[in-house]
């Protein structure tokens, strides 16, 4: 039954396949319970394509935009697929690995896992994560209690690989989820070296946002006549996302965020950068601001990016300010907007950021803020989107930003509600040309007075007078090995002195000084 599974109009009108629900599967109980307690009725269009395919036991090539419920169109069916091992035995030896799934970061890695412990809360089926910037005995120690579905990241997996804490000879089903974003931070030998550890005979989903020549590649590799199933246009955007691009200066851009949080009443939002320092820089202005902020990017631990997450889903933050290291997979409900501070360097990262809302068929807001130098930015962004954006204009309030943010463009704002920029705020060259241009004019900005000078010493007016020598005063140090003057040149000067020659020269005549 190979071939390509296709959806006519994906992105535009699933409103047949979206109502299909979970119940018409053919599911075991403790897996429909779970489901229900997770409080899901219908499948999306990923789901209703790829679950009955893969409890077919075939191999998957699915493309679907991030936030299409890819996790449960595998996680369930691999779930049904292994509940023939299930067992209550507590021996090691009778959960073995069945099941690998691999991700490109961390964070996702972490939300799958969870998700597929959730899926499996009334089986006896054990799962297990493992991934970087963790140490490894915790989970070397969950490993060897043994378990059937393996979450992982490729790095972490290969050390413990090496380790022989991971035996990877019976699986019989791996999935490559985000396998467009491995491939992009350079995972495909990594991957090669996993996969040539699996047993041949295996059942491998891949699901990807995009179907890329690489991509088309590593499938022709490793899958077997798969059933290609596409439920949205590659870097196709979420109807359901209102998308608003504003013409802002740079030191308009987190007034801006302020206002439209203000505007639209809302509750949360992801806020992107496109750098480490700038993330953290911002998040750091947002708090100053009032705003409750955490940062995501790579230079934070694994813990604090944690943490990070689990904050803001659990509604103690209002901004998550993140790199692109946030912007794919990560599944948190209900957030209604995303800011791009930063027009993404990579259009494809467009989409991923503002996939972050509208999920599951929520409506959501996407902002994007462009300054006069983002036009080779936003013209990819147009390409990718086949349509030109409309350049919106904000109308500020009369309001002054609170505190001073250096975004590393020097972006210096006022310190309080309602400050004037004062004149030390400007840069020094503008100072400059100020104070030459304005003369005595009145409106010139003026110093504040200097303090009246002190009264002088009269002491220091008097002429020098040098002091008559003591008598009996000793010479100071440096005097010691002066000799007297002759006429005309200074005690202080030093004349040359004769030198033992190393070697037998000629005398210097009498005339040389």
């Amino acid at each position: 039954m190979a071939g390509r599974h296709t959806l006519k109009a994906q992105g535009c009108d699933n409103s047949g396949l979206m109502t299909t629900p979970y119940s018409s599967l053919a599911l075991a109980d403790p897996l429909k319970r779970a489901v229900a307690d997770m409080g899901y009725e219908n499948m999306t269009p990923i789901q209703a394509q790829a679950i009955p395919v893969v409890l077919a036991g075939q191999d998957v090539m699915g493309a679907a935009q991030t936030g299409t419920g890819k996790t449960a169109a595998f996680s369930l069916p691999l779930l049904q697929r292994l509940l023939k091992h299930e067992n209550p035995s507590l021996s090691p030896a009778r959960h073995p690995v069945r099941a690998l799934v691999l991700l490109p970061t961390r964070e996702l890695a972490d939300q799958v896992a969870q998700q597929v412990k959730l899926y499996a809360k009334y089986t006896h089926l054990r799962s297990a994560v493992v991934f970087g910037g963790m140490d490894m005995k915790p989970q070397v120690e969950e490993l060897r209690k043994g378990v059937e579905v393996l979450v992982a990241t490729p790095g972490r997996l290969l050390d413990h690989i090496e380790a022989k804490t991971a035996v990877l000879n019976q699986v019989e089903y791996v999935v490559l989820d985000e396998a467009d974003r491995m491939l992009d931070i350079g995972f495909l030998p990594d991957l090669q070296r996993i996969l040539s550890y699996l047993p041949k005979t295996r059942t491998t989903l891949l699901f990807s946002a995009t179907f890329s020549p690489e991509i088309r590649r590593l499938a022709e590799s490793y899958l077997q006549n798969p059933i290609t199933i596409e439920v949205a246009r590659p870097n196709e955007t979420a109807s359901t996302v209102e998308q608003h691009f504003y013409l802002v200066d740079d030191e308009d851009k987190r007034r801006a965020i302020r206002q439209i949080l203000k505007d639209r009443q809302l509750r949360q939002a992801f806020v992107f950068c496109n750098s480490k320092l700038g993330t953290a820089r911002l998040a750091r202005a947002l708090e100053r601001d009032g705003l409750k902020t955490t940062a995501l990017h790579g230079d934070k631990s694994q813990d604090e990016r944690l943490k990070s997450l689990a904050a803001f889903k659990a509604g103690e933050v209002d901004l998550l300010v993140a790199t692109d290291v946030a912007a794919r997979g990560l599944d948190i409900k209900d957030v209604p907007a995303v800011f791009n501070y930063d027009v993404p360097f990579n259009a494809e990262d467009y989409v991923h950021r503002i996939g972050r809302t509208g999920r599951a068929g929520a409506e959501g807001l996407a902002v994007t803020l462009v300054t006069k130098n983002d036009n080779r930015l936003l013209g990819e962004v147009e390409k990718l989107l086949k349509k030109k954006v409309d350049l919106e204009h904000l109308a500020f309030e009369e309001e002054k930003p609170r505190g001073r943010f250096n975004d590393g463009r020097r972006a210096w704002r006022g310190r309080d509600e309602g400050e004037e920029a004062t004149e030390d705020a400007r840069p020094r060259r503008d100072r400059d040309r100020d104070r030459e241009g304005s003369g005595s004019s009145s409106s010139a900005p003026r110093r504040p007075p200097r303090p009246a000078a002190a009264p002088a010493d009269p002491f220091f007016d008097q002429p020098y007078e040098a002091s008559a020598p003591a008598e009996d005063a000793a010479p100071a140090p440096w005097e010691k090995s002066a000799r007297p003057a002759r006429a005309g040149v200074s005690a202080n000067i030093r004349s040359k002195r004769k030198v033992a020659a190393l070697f037998k020269a000629s005398e210097p005549s009498s005339s040389s000084s």
